[in-house]
């Protein structure tokens, strides 16, 4: 099931990965990358005065023996990264050929195996809420472990997308419900009316490093239909008639460009990692290439 996602060629790739965050890792559990706590791994990390009490064990002599003065050597302890994946699940994921939903769990199955192989925190949170799939989504929350990486590829198979999603509100509520920041990955198409402003300046302003992948369909991008048209929003079922010929074709790929454009200057300002792909593209160009290159990964 899970190789309907993953080929067993690429699985073996990404596991020679590791996420990398600039910010070290502030998580309370133990975990494989270094952090800003001072623990007992074999990491160095500073010397400090002897005061009574300190354990023995961790004098430096060799400095002793120099400045003839105790110093206490400390280490810096290995954290988990808490890794939360905001998957775009509404109706308008469904679209496109291939959908842009089955790309979107691709990648989130990419994400959350390096995690998972790194001994980091995995959270999928799925939006907008289905009451008929909050069973299997909340198995996708806090799963750390390679050992859980087959069931954790399992249960996103069997995410569904439906339903009107409220971008903002989504990542807000996932800042908010996070213990700790960490790194946070959103995947989506971002054609939210609403805007995704309000919603990438609250992971940021939690302390999340962002990273925003947008998702379109083929036929967004490049659409291959003429004539009268009527079209029907997936999400509302609000409907427009519309002509639709070569000179509006134009027009609108125009515009699609320059929704593109702004939501990449948006991240770029905030320092937020920006790519865009089409649901058509190579999967591996992307998580081999493109978020090798970014430093997502190394």
């Amino acid at each position: 099931m899970a190789n309907s996602f993953l080929n067993p060629e690429l699985l073996r790739r990404l596991e020679q990965f590791q996420l990398l965050a600039t910010r070290r890792a502030k998580s309370s559990s133990r975990g494989e990358r270094r952090s800003r706590a001072r623990g007992q791994s074999v990491e160095f990390a500073d010397h400090r005065n002897y005061v009574p009490g300190d354990d023995f064990r961790y004098l430096d002599w060799n400095l002793y023996g120099r400045l003839d003065r105790l110093f206490l050597k400390l280490y810096e302890e290995e954290r988990e990264l808490p890794v939360r994946i905001f998957l775009d699940s509404s109706e308008s994921m469904n679209f496109g050929t291939p959908r842009k939903f089955d790309f979107a769990r691709q990648i989130a199955a990419a994400v959350g195996y390096v995690a998972l192989s790194g001994f980091d925190r995995v959270t999928v949170q799925a939006f907008p809420d289905d009451p008929e799939q909050t069973a299997n989504r909340n198995a996708l929350r806090s799963v750390r472990g390679k050992k859980s990486s087959l069931t954790y590829l399992q249960n996103l198979v069997r995410l569904n997308a439906g339903g009107v999603a409220n971008l903002n509100d989504s990542l807000r509520r996932g800042a908010i419900e996070a213990r700790q920041a960490g790194l946070a990955i959103v995947l989506s198409d971002f054609l939210d009316p609403a805007g995704y402003e309000a919603g990438l300046t609250a992971l940021i302003s939690r302390g999340f490093q962002v990273n925003a992948i947008q998702i379109l369909a083929p036929e967004e991008v490049d659409p291959g239909t003429f004539g009268d048209l009527r079209l029907v929003d997936a999400e509302t079922g609000a409907s427009q008639e519309v002509t639709f010929g070569k000179y509006r074709l134009k027009a609108y790929q125009q515009t699609v460009q320059n929704f593109c454009q702004r939501l990449h200057e948006y991240c770029k300002g905030r320092g937020v990692q920006f790519f865009s792909v089409r649901s058509d593209a190579p999967l591996e160009d992307l998580l081999l290439k493109q978020l090798r290159t970014a430093e997502v990964w190394g």
